[in-house]
């Protein structure tokens, strides 16, 4: 059975700092896409970074030089390192695990991160 569980959201300043990590089971995590996506209130869910199982990375341009994803393919986890958080960060923020040759997805529960003064 598949999981893709998050956790390390939470309240946080702006210019603060948190780490988010997508823990997964069930599947044969290094041959897929891992993604973060996030979705603020009122609007679409959106991409916010991906890593490919080589290691590479994507970010859209809103969190380029804050934001960080990893991976680690021993403990089956994709992290998302935030600093200098914004308001417009606030969001639920999901993981998704993608192959694309085989056409398979999934996604996590989401975890909520709030930006706030």
């Amino acid at each position: 059975q598949v999981h893709l569980v998050e956790s390390g959201g939470g309240l946080v300043q702006p210019g603060g700092s948190l780490r988010l990590s997508c823990a997964a089971s069930g599947f044969t995590f290094v041959m897929y896409v891992m993604s973060w996506y996030r979705q603020a209130p009122g609007k679409e869910r959106e991409l916010v970074a991906f890593i490919n199982s080589g290691g590479s990375t994507s970010y859209t341009d809103s969190v380029k030089g804050r934001f960080t994803i990893s991976r680690d393919n021993a403990k089956n986890t994709v992290y998302l390192q935030m600093n200098s958080l914004k308001l417009e960060d606030t969001a639920v923020y999901y993981c998704n695990a993608r192959w694309p040759i085989r056409k398979l997805e999934f996604w996590g529960q989401g975890t909520l991160v709030t930006v706030s003064s």
